[in-house]
C-alpha cells in the first residue's frame, strides 16, 4: 500500500482543475482547519480545580499573621 504525499495529489488532481475550483477548494481547506475539532474545544472548567495551585507560595506563613499585616498597611493608606 503506497501513500500519497500532498505534492502528488496536488499535481495528479488539484493542478488539473479550473482556478475557480482550486480557489474553492482552498477555502473549503482553509474554513476545515479554522473549525475547532471536538478534542479543542474548550471545556467548562470548576474553580474548584484550582484547589492547592500555587501552595508552596504560602509555605511557612501564618494566614492570620499575613491578614494582620494587610489591615494594618490599609490602616497607613491615603
Amino acid at each position: 500500500m503506497s501513500t500519497t504525499t500532498a505534492e502528488q495529489l496536488y499535481e495528479q488532481q488539484i493542478k488539473l482543475l479550473p482556478v475557480t475550483e482550486r480557489l474553492r477548494l482552498v477555502a473549503i481547506i482553509a474554513h476545515d482547519l479554522a473549525a475547532p475539532t471536538v478534542a479543542e474545544e474548550p471545556r467548562p472548567r470548576s474553580l474548584l480545580e484550582l484547589e492547592g495551585v500555587g501552595a508552596e507560595i504560602w509555605e511557612g506563613i501564618d494566614a492570620q499573621q499575613y491578614v494582620n499585616a494587610l489591615r494594618k498597611e490599609w490602616d497607613h493608606r491615603p
